[in-house]
């Protein structure tokens, strides 16, 4: 891995990217770690803040205990991340590899041993309580040229999320439509599924 600190920072947090000043708990990273092998795959930042400012860590060791402890013991099926840590103005910062899985769904352990299914909507890591596995490796490109798309795809990128009642009275379909319509576009890996709490919302599964 080769990355620009000052390119990804002025790139501000998403869907494949995070920012931490640091880990406080292996509990609490391994919903991130899981929430990015379940999606797109990403790359946490640990020693930035969430405006951006390069903090560092103190103890490479410390963080990446940390996280270790959730990839091996804290995320079902385990996880394989990669990492390096580069200087940045005298600080240590790590960057840390999470690739998109191909065991998918992957869960997160808590510490009651409850199991939670986590995707990435945009800049946070959200629960699921299933997740729909792409049944074809591209979205259909005449479906994705229909106006109905093209108008789904606008509003997404300009919001977090929304219902199949809400696609329904955007676009002038039946509400029963409306929902087919977004999971298919869910299976085919355009759009992630988030079921919990209810009512069931839809996200772009990639924005940047």
């Amino acid at each position: 891995m080769r990355y620009n600190l000052a390119e990804l920072i002025a790139q501000g947090e998403g869907t494949r990217l995070e920012f931490k000043s640091t880990i406080h708990t292996a509990y609490r990273i391994a919903r991130t770690l899981t929430a990015f092998s379940n999606t797109s795959g990403g790359l946490l930042i640990v020693g930035v803040s969430d405006d951006g400012r390069v903090s560092g860590v103190e103890s490479e060791l410390h963080e990446m205990q940390k996280i270790e402890k959730a990839t091996d013991f804290l995320i079902d099926p385990a996880i394989s991340i990669s990492y390096e840590v580069i200087q940045e103005a005298g600080r240590q910062v790590l960057l840390i590899d999470i690739p998109e899985s191909e065991e998918k769904p992957h869960y997160a352990i808590d510490e009651r041993g409850n199991r939670t299914i986590y995707v990435r909507a945009k800049d946070k890591s959200i629960p699921t309580n299933r997740l729909m596995l792409n049944s074809s490796s591209l979205p259909d490109s005449q479906l994705l040229q229909s106006t109905n798309v093209r108008n789904l795809i606008q509003v997404l990128r300009k919001t977090d999320f929304i219902t199949a009642k809400q696609y329904a009275q955007l676009v002038n379909i039946s509400e029963y439509r409306a929902s087919k319509l977004l999971q298919q576009l869910t299976e085919q890996g355009l759009l992630m599924m988030i079921d919990k709490p209810r009512p069931v919302r839809f996200s772009l599964k990639i924005t940047e």
